[in-house]
């Protein structure tokens, strides 16, 4: 016998039918078949995974944002924080702010920007506009062909280029028309007088450096644009030039680590004990070799920054400045004493360093080896050219393109600050970090910012071309 289905009712007042329309109804009494149908779990919604997806592809995109170093491979797990312990928003968070590799790295790359920044040159560019009466007398100087003037010039390429730029403006004051140049290395000729013709040798350093206005912008137009490179070692040097060029920024450095550079300082290469007694030896056999302050010891003329970067303080001075690890270096300079391997700790911190002869398709320098003028043109070119540059010690290639650089805009030129800066090399308890802090407030004045000559007595303005042979709106009335 089939048991009757008993049925349940819920009594309801009246008041409140009669409140409910019928669709309120209707959605009443389906909702309960609603409710009781299974939701999906969340790992099953096709909105959760679009979700992992879309962070995930963020993920990677803000990774190789920051990734500035194409070989150095991005985490495989770029979402592996979805598996810590704690919330979404929260851990992510924490995970950027904790994660001190992925900040270091941040710091890395925006040091390398500042690395390759240019120096605030101010608004100074060139300005050569030579004063009426100057004209005037030169054009009257110009008629009168009666009176010459030879010149022999001695020593190396930049040595030569200055005696060159000395010679012009000793014609102009003597108003005498210049004979094409005698270049020699040992000069032989002992003839110094012929009709209406004089002969001045050893120019070297004989013109004064504080010349009225208009002989000082004579010397920028001489040393900045009448002087040119002979046609075929200009084309090498500026295809050597592209050769940096074309993967991105260079730095170029003038290494001055050839035995004859250590032995006329006074100094020490400091890489290996043989190598220094070698210099020693040298000096002591040749006393006259020292070119000054022979009352110096070694230590002393260190600590008054009188002597060359070696490599490893080249190195450690470009690390504290932020220069990139993959950064592109052109070395100048002749060959170091031992060879490549006083490079070795350069080569280890930053590999791709070369020179001219790594550049060089085979062939190219022949018609130009054993010339160490024509090799120094190259070395002057590339370096001229490139992005950052900096000489491990002075001297006339490097006063040059100090010069050269400023009156091409201001580029960088980083001027190491050995005298303040050795004190800090030689405390090996000093924290990486800290050292790196000195150094960097150490040259942040020293990039080739704008310079001003006047302030310099005694300087050359090929050097310092600020103000007479630069001006900015600020003085360009008075300039011109």
């Amino acid at each position: 016998m089939a048991k009757s289905k008993r049925q349940a009712y819920i009594s309801v007042p009246a008041q409140i039918i009669s409140s409910l329309s019928s669709s309120s109804l209707q959605s009443l009494l389906l909702s309960p078949k609603k409710s009781a149908k299974k939701k999906k779990p969340l790992w099953k919604r096709p909105m959760f995974w679009f979700l992992c997806f879309f962070l995930c592809f963020f993920l990677v995109i803000l990774k190789i944002g920051f990734n500035l170093d194409p070989l150095v491979p991005f985490s495989p797990y770029p979402c592996s924080f979805l598996h810590q312990e704690s919330s979404f928003t929260n851990g992510f968070v924490s995970n950027i702010e904790n994660n001190s590799g992925f900040l270091k790295k941040v710091r890395e790359n925006q040091e390398q920007s500042e690395f390759w920044k240019q120096p605030d040159g101010l608004g100074y560019r060139l300005c050569l506009g030579f004063s009426r009466e100057y004209n005037k007398w030169s054009g009257e100087h110009a008629k009168d062909r009666t009176r010459y003037l030879m010149v022999v010039v001695t020593g190396g390429m930049n040595q030569q280029r200055n005696q060159i730029v000395d010679a012009v403006v000793i014609a102009r004051i003597l108003g005498a028309a210049l004979a094409v140049p005698n270049l020699q290395v040992n000069v032989t000729w002992g003839d110094e007088r012929r009709g209406g013709v004089a002969l001045l040798r050893g120019l070297e350093s004989k013109l004064s450096k504080d010349l009225p206005s208009d002989l000082q912008k004579l010397r920028c137009k001489v040393a900045f644009h009448a002087l040119k490179f002979a046609a075929p070692i200009l084309e090498l040097g500026n295809k050597i030039t592209e050769r940096m060029r074309s993967k991105g920024p260079y730095l170029a450095l003038h290494l001055r680590m050839e035995k004859d550079v250590w032995v006329r300082t006074g100094c020490l290469p400091g890489w290996t004990h043989e190598y220094d007694e070698m210099i020693s030896s040298e000096r002591k056999l040749r006393p006259w070799l020292l070119t000054s302050k022979s009352n110096m010891t070694y230590h002393e003329r260190k600590l008054a920054g009188l002597c060359p970067l070696n490599a490893l303080e080249v190195t450690r001075l470009l690390k504290a400045l932020g220069a990139p690890k993959n950064a592109r270096i052109y070395w100048a300079g002749g060959n170091p004493l031992g060879g490549k391997e006083a490079l070795l700790p350069l080569i280890g911190e930053f590999p791709n360093l070369y020179n001219k002869e790594d550049l060089a398709l085979p062939g190219e320098l022949e018609p130009f080896a054993n010339k160490a003028s024509f090799m120094a043109v190259i070395d002057y070119i590339v370096a001229e050219n490139s992005d950052v540059f900096m000489p491990s010690h002075g001297g006339n290639m490097g006063h040059a393109l100090q010069g050269h650089r400023a009156y091409a805009g201001h580029k960088k030129y980083i001027t190491p600050d050995k005298r303040h800066m050795l004190p800090y090399f030689l405390n090996d308890s000093l924290p990486e970090a800290e050292f790196n802090q000195i150094i960097m407030g150490l040259h942040r004045d020293s990039l080739g910012q704008s310079e001003f000559r006047t302030s310099k007595s005694g300087r050359d303005v090929t050097k310092y071309p600020v103000p007479e042979c630069m001006c900015n709106d600020t003085n360009l009335h008075t300039s011109s």
